[in-house]
């Protein structure tokens, strides 16, 4: 039997319709085929920044120092009598003291005792001058009757001068033991902050023992510790701002920069006299504190801190071109303000650079900018058109 397909109508059928599906597949991949081997006319951005333009403005110009606080001048407050007992301590330690303030009393009977006795001494020798005073005085009325021998004469004389210098023992004795008395008390010798006390009621201390420790009119210093390299920009009276472990700020002046410098560390110590109150406003001796001398300022080129990124222990900043690609440029880091940060090296003050969202761009990136670092301003708006009125 003939097979139908066999037969030149249909083959010919066939033939048409191989040709009728080639053509509508060749239609349809023709446009995509044309379209993939076009280039891409621009890539698209990777994310949205915004962008600024290098700032020149005034920044200051500091030394930066570390140091320790301490207490400008320390009085050391003893007892001046020996084997009396300590009957009452009156301060503790961080009370504020005036200049003759009693701090302890010492127990003054034994002392009241002296006194009397002493004054009694005194009594008896000037009864005892008095009476060779005399003595002496009719002795020198006969000198030359024949009346005393001159031996005689001249013991009265002596016995007078000897009654007369015990008189001033015995008075000087009496001065003593009134200076025991007024020691039974125990004075501030200065105005300050009792930074330390070793004073316990009941104790008997010898002359000399160390009861309180006293920071002089309350002043406290800051040491700090400066290369010699660096010593020659400091200068008396300079202005500083110190920060103290505990983040409070305190000023001060430079009051003496150090005569000697460590051969072993070569750094020496600059005093700075911190302001009156500077106590109160957390800074207390023995404390590490760090602080900066402002030394004036000058001028410089800075960025946003937020334009600057960290990478590989190196700083960098995003150039934002006309065509919106950024570029990494490596960039060298100076003075800090604030939000802002010198930039010395790297970047010139007519580039563009991005801001925002600069942390997750990659050299050679597209963006979209969502302002412009010049904006263009805008046009003012024309003055509206006066409503027609409602009498018309």
């Amino acid at each position: 039997m003939n097979n139908p397909l066999h037969s030149p109508a249909a083959r010919a059928a066939l033939l048409g319709l191989a040709l009728g599906l080639a053509a509508v597949y060749g239609l349809a991949a023709g446009p995509a085929r044309a379209q993939s081997t076009q280039p891409a006319a621009n890539p698209k951005p990777s994310m949205t920044v915004t962008t600024a333009r290098p700032i020149r403005t005034t920044l200051p110009l500091t030394l930066s120092a570390n140091g320790n606080i301490a207490a400008w001048q320390e009085a050391s407050v003893g007892a001046e009598v020996s084997g009396l007992r300590l009957a009452d301590v009156l301060v503790a330690v961080g009370d504020g003291v005036r200049r003759g303030q009693p701090l302890a009393v010492f127990a003054s009977e034994g002392v009241l005792a002296d006194v009397a006795q002493a004054k009694a001494t005194v009594a008896e020798a000037s009864a005892q001058a008095t009476e060779a005073s005399g003595n002496a005085e009719r002795a020198r009325t006969l000198l030359g009757t024949g009346a005393l021998s001159q031996q005689q004469i001249n013991q009265l004389l002596t016995a007078d001068l000897t009654a007369q210098a015990r008189l001033e023992s015995a008075r000087a004795a009496l001065t003593q033991q009134h200076l025991r008395l007024q020691h039974t008390q125990v004075l501030a010798p200065d105005s300050g902050t009792i930074s330390a006390r070793s004073a316990t009621v009941g104790a008997v201390v010898g002359a000399g023992t160390e009861l309180f420790r006293l920071i002089r009119q309350g002043r406290l210093e800051w040491r700090a510790e400066v290369t010699s390299a660096e010593l020659g920009r400091l200068r008396a009276g300079s202005a500083v701002r110190i920060t103290t472990a505990g983040d409070a700020r305190v000023d001060g002046r430079v009051r003496i920069v150090g005569p000697t410098v460590d051969p072993q560390t070569r750094t020496a110590l600059v005093y700075v006299d911190l302001a009156p109150g500077a106590a109160a406003l957390g800074a207390k001796p023995g404390m590490f504190a760090r602080g900066e001398f402002l030394l004036g300022s000058s001028a410089g080129l800075t960025v946003p801190q937020q334009a600057v990124v960290v990478r590989d222990g190196f700083h960098y900043v995003f150039v934002v071109d006309a065509n919106h690609k950024v570029g990494m440029r490596k960039v060298g880091l100076g003075r800090r303000s604030g939000d802002m940060v010198e930039v010395v090296q790297g970047l010139d003050a007519e580039e563009t650079i991005a801001v925002s969202g600069a942390g997750f761009l990659g050299d050679g990136d597209t963006v979209r900018i969502s302002n412009a670092a010049d904006p263009v301003p805008k046009p003012a708006p024309a003055p509206a058109k006066p409503a027609p009125s409602a009498s018309k």
